[in-house]
């Protein structure tokens, strides 16, 4: 997640609009990535959460409630809810038992062997974390090859390159010590980038006010897929 389309951005803009997100309309940076009026964000509240608001006595995960968190982010993000998405929207928290860090929402709308093609739209919370993974080639396809566009909010990309330091204190307390991903490129609202080359190890964060993000990619056949977390799992 390290190559933007856009080469234009700076990494000082970016921390100017990203600090601008938390006052009220999120901003990836000053000026055109900001959040429009027009969304309605600015006037609703943005809502936090802890890791224990998703799970029982028994630590069982409560797959509505976090549903539920969703779907309210959505309202706030003025996101159509559809008959479709309430009822194949899915939520994963890996197994990792921090939900309000680690952990997704997603649609996938078609995943094309013949053609190699797949779409996909990712949710997350506010700070939440896909935890780092890769994709490689199996007996049915290529490894994949993905690229990313926020349309609500803003995210973090992490990948291969530089490290970028100042970004380092995004990525959840307890996944820091185990991922490989140590370039961030923040991305606002309709900026796209894309995995810098095959089977490379990723991962994203969402901005303050959660995310909403479409990803394009070739076929993708969950057999290829690896975490570098040994416990994260679907």
């Amino acid at each position: 997640m390290t190559e933007p389309n856009i080469q234009s951005l700076s990494r000082r803009s970016l921390l100017v609009g990203t600090a601008a997100a938390t006052g009220a309309a999120l901003a990836a940076r000053a000026g055109s990535a900001a959040e429009p009026a027009a969304s309605g964000c600015e006037a609703t509240a943005v809502k936090t959460y802890q890791s224990a608001d998703f799970y029982d006595a028994d630590g069982k995960f409560l797959v509505d409630k976090a549903r539920e968190a969703y779907f309210d982010m959505f309202r706030r993000f003025q996101y159509p809810i559809s008959d479709k998405l309430q009822k194949e929207m899915w939520v994963l928290d890996f197994g990792l038992g921090d939900f309000a860090h680690v952990g997704m929402a997603g649609i996938i709308w078609l995943n094309r062997q013949d053609y190699k093609y797949f779409g996909h739209e990712i949710y997350l919370l506010p700070g939440q974390m896909i935890p780092e993974h890769s994709h490689l080639p199996t007996a049915k396809g290529a490894a994949k090859m993905e690229s990313w566009q926020p349309r609500r909010g803003m995210i973090y990309t992490f990948g291969e390159g530089e490290p970028t330091p100042e970004f380092l204190d995004k990525i959840p307390a307890s996944q820091r010590d185990i991922v490989k991903s140590r370039h961030c490129t923040p991305l606002g609202i309709d900026e796209v980038a894309d995995l810098n080359r095959l089977t490379a190890w990723h991962f994203m964060v969402a901005g303050p006010a959660g995310a909403l993000v479409t990803e394009y990619g070739t076929f993708h056949d969950m057999d290829g897929l690896r975490f570098s977390n040994p416990k994260a799992k679907l």
